[in-house]
């Protein structure tokens, strides 16, 4: 009887057949799998399936209405994923062949490679024997290992019921909120689709945070005093700063974090110190002190993003198809849906290899700094970079022994970035000599800070980009290589400046600094319990974070302008919907924390597959009668009131949950003019509303659904109805009839324009 290898990806079934048939024969390759006289090798493609509630408990008609809600089924079915089902169709043709006895589950070492093996298993309906194969190095001896030491099926039972409990909690929140949430808000007709999940919403909820931040900070004037002094040599720069001043004081509790040792709160104050010091002299002091800085860890996937989004504007997304296209496509870069930034500890001959390559190959810019750590021989053992404990299911991104050709330009930017942090971990570190030198004016205290590259180190790699990086010099700040003063030489203040400044909000979230939110997502957590559990997994994963992003700004509840993430008015009415309903948990991190927690437990045989999913189930019917069951009128929130009068009255316009109100002027009621914030399912800016009260018209806008649930682009208008004596709003298409309706227009006996230079396709 033959043992059939299932692995999560072709890439490790190519290798398991590489590794193991010098002890298994000859295999002979097929479309779907590798065969030899006693083994079957083939492999998914990630997931080949998801889960889905059975019919009898899941209503098709109706499903957004609390009448239906919530759906807990008491099992899932499966479905499969419909670019990938040839795939799985082959596994389980395999999986069912007479000759076949046994099974190695040779998915990635982790609960989602567990997941995607067990779901295949249960679709196949296969009762045959299963061993494990965990993998953790992919290097053939490494592989042989492994199947010396296959884990038993009951070994791995916890972890598969872990995988499970988390994939079904995710659907029955998801679900069950987004439904919930959905039904609320249509309650007064239409449909207004409002998602949430366990990870979406907390990374929704940290963008609209800062955001509100930001709406109520106000800026305050602050003065910096400059002073320009003359020695021997030459003049340096220098700024004032208080010698006084801890910072240690600055963050305790309900200190003023925007004090600095360099900012000064009177203009007055500033002057007179700048008056005070210009024309003196200035003893002075310094102190110089070598310092090093080694280089960052090798790329995980998200560290791989936030330095592409940071040097070159890439979206995650962006950034992880080209990772994947340099993997799949080009086969020179390692997996790239990893969370670690190290690699196994038999991997040093590989990445010695690695670097031959590298040495040998015809990239001019990266060769010479490959052939320099061969010939100076940087390539040793480290725990920085090799490390088995800090490698989960997948190793760091890395080169492989693959030199690629035709790299389009995006790709050659995110290989050069891979390889060359890959190069310049095993580089010496750059050493500098940090200078503080403070001159010493009538009692006031200027600081300057100069910071010389004595040897580049790992530096070299990145050439002129890094040295203009150490070089930039600016007022007093370090980067500067500073003058020499002769001990005892008395300095003269030249020119002493107040320079006017304000304080600034926090920045807006960019992709690189959201995708390290979300990483560090438990560092926020109070609960040392929920902190310790989220440690090593943040929200989301490395894979789903990109997604989760582009998620969050096609549902409108994210804007991408320029570099930055700007929250909607939808994104602000969920998070005073969950407040106002009491279901905040699901916009925060605890959540996953929480999980994590007992996930981990259960893999430890602490805690029950049924214990935890009868908790997810209590939540969900929680989260379900909290909506269900809302009987007031309004949700309360911090809600704006318009600058533009009502157009009927002139009274205030005030906003509540669902609407815009006239409240009346001086004291009198409101005429009754209103109109709901989300006409078709379009939420309003505040901003679009003040222009629309004021020109009483907007558009065209994007993003309304018809009734039929179809996309449609309009202008709106403010018209006065003569029945009701008052404004209202209406749709104005111009000329185009079917475009209330949503339904497609017939253009088959249209002339075509020609065809569409992207698809081929007829114009009309």
């Amino acid at each position: 009887m033959k043992t059939l290898v299932i692995a999560e990806k072709p890439s490790v079934a190519q290798d398991i057949v590489r590794a193991i048939t010098p002890t298994a024969g000859k295999f002979e390759k097929h479309d779907e799998y590798f065969e030899s006289d006693d083994w079957l090798v083939t492999s998914a493609v990630g997931h080949l399936l998801e889960i889905q509630a059975p019919e009898e408990f899941d209503v098709k008609r109706g499903k957004w209405s609390f009448a239906h809600l919530p759906v807990i089924p008491p099992y899932f079915d499966l479905k499969p994923i419909d670019k990938t089902k040839t795939r799985l169709n082959a596994i389980v043709k395999l999986a069912k062949r007479k000759d076949v006895g046994a099974i190695v589950n040779a998915c990635d070492a982790g609960r989602e490679g567990e997941l995607i093996f067990r779901l295949i298993q249960q679709y196949a309906k296969s009762t045959h024997p299963v061993k494990r194969l965990w993998l953790q190095s992919m290097t053939p001896a490494a592989i042989r290992d492994g199947f010396a030491s296959l884990r038993t099926d009951a070994q791995m039972r916890p972890l598969a019921d872990a995988a499970r409990c988390r994939s079904e909690a995710d659907w029955l929140v998801g679900i069950n909120g987004t439904r919930a949430m959905t039904a609320f808000n249509s309650r007064d007709g239409g449909f207004f689709l409002t998602t949430v999940g366990r990870v979406q919403t907390p990374t929704l909820s940290v963008v609209v945070e800062r955001e509100e931040k930001i709406r109520k900070f106000v800026s305050r004037d602050y003065w910096e005093v400059h002073a320009t002094f003359l020695a021997e040599a030459g003049e340096y720069n220098a700024k004032w700063f208080d010698p006084k001043w801890k910072k240690s004081t600055a963050n305790a509790d309900n200190a003023d974090a925007e004090l600095r040792a360099d900012r000064v709160w009177s203009e007055r104050e500033a002057r007179a110190i700048a008056d005070a010091v210009r024309g003196k002299t200035a003893t002075v002091t310094e102190e110089s002190k070598p310092t090093t800085q080694a280089a960052g860890l090798l790329f995980d996937l998200t560290s791989l993003q936030r330095e592409a989004n940071g040097k070159f504007g890439f979206s995650a997304k962006t950034t992880l198809s080209i990772a994947q296209s340099l993997y799949e496509r080009h086969k020179a870069l390692t997996y790239p849906r990893t969370d670690s930034r190290a690699l196994p500890e038999d991997y040093v001959p590989v990445v010695r290899q690695t670097f031959e390559m590298l040495a040998n190959s015809g990239m001019k810019h990266l060769a010479p700094h490959a052939a320099t750590a061969l010939k100076g021989d940087y390539i040793r053992p480290s725990k920085r970079i090799f490390d088995n404990a800090k490698v989960s299911d997948h190793f760091a991104i890395i080169p492989t022994l693959q030199a690629p050709s035709g790299l389009s330009e995006a790709e050659q930017k995110i290989y050069d970035l891979v390889v060359r942090r890959f190069m310049a971990v095993f580089f010496p570190s750059a050493e500098y000599l940090v200078t503080t030198r403070i001159s010493l004016s009538v009692g006031h205290s200027f600081k300057t800070e100069g910071k010389v590259l004595v040897k580049p180190g790992w530096l070299a790699i990145y050439g002129k980009e890094a040295a203009e990086e150490v070089a930039d010099a600016k007022e007093g700040d370090k980067g500067q290589s500073l003058v020499p003063v002769k001990p005892g030489e008395r300095v003269a203040a030249e020119a002493v400046d107040a320079k006017g400044l304000k304080t600034r909000p926090p920045a807006r979230y960019t992709e690189a600094t959201l995708l390290g939110a979300m990483e560090g997502a438990g560092k926020t957590i109070d609960d040392d319990e929920l902190r310790e559990a989220m440690q090593e997994k943040g929200l989301g994963t490395p894979a789903t974070r990109a997604a989760t992003i582009e998620g969050l700004i096609a549902e409108k509840y994210m804007l991408r302008e320029g570099r930055e993430l700007i929250p909607t008015a939808k994104a602000f009415q969920l998070m005073t919907l969950l407040r106002g309903l009491g279901v905040e948990e699901l916009s925060k991190a605890e959540l996953t924390g929480e999980w994590e927690h007992k996930l981990a437990q259960m893999e430890h045989g602490q805690l029950s597959r049924e214990s935890f999913m009868a908790d997810i189930a209590t939540m969900t019917e929680r989260l379900v009668n909290k909506a269900k069951g809302y009987d007031k009128d309004t949700i309360p929130g911090d809600y704006a009131t318009l600058q533009t009068p009502c157009p009927n009255c002139g009274g205030v316009i005030k906003e509540n949950y669902r609407r815009y109100t006239c409240t009346g002027k001086n004291g009198e009621d409101g005429c009754g003019f209103s109109f709901g914030k989300t006409p078709a399912g379009r939420t309003f800016e505040t901003a679009e509303v003040e222009q629309f009260l004021r020109d009483k018209k907007i558009g065209p806008l994007e993003g309304f659904r018809s009734k039929a649930g179809w996309p449609f682009t309009a202008e709106m208008v403010i018209k006065f109805d003569e029945e009701t004596k008052n404004y209202k709003l209406e749709f104005d298409f111009g000329d185009d009839k079917n475009a209330e309706t949503g339904e497609i227009v017939d253009f088959s006996g249209q002339q075509s324009l020609g065809t569409c230079p992207k698809c081929g396709s007829w114009c009309v």
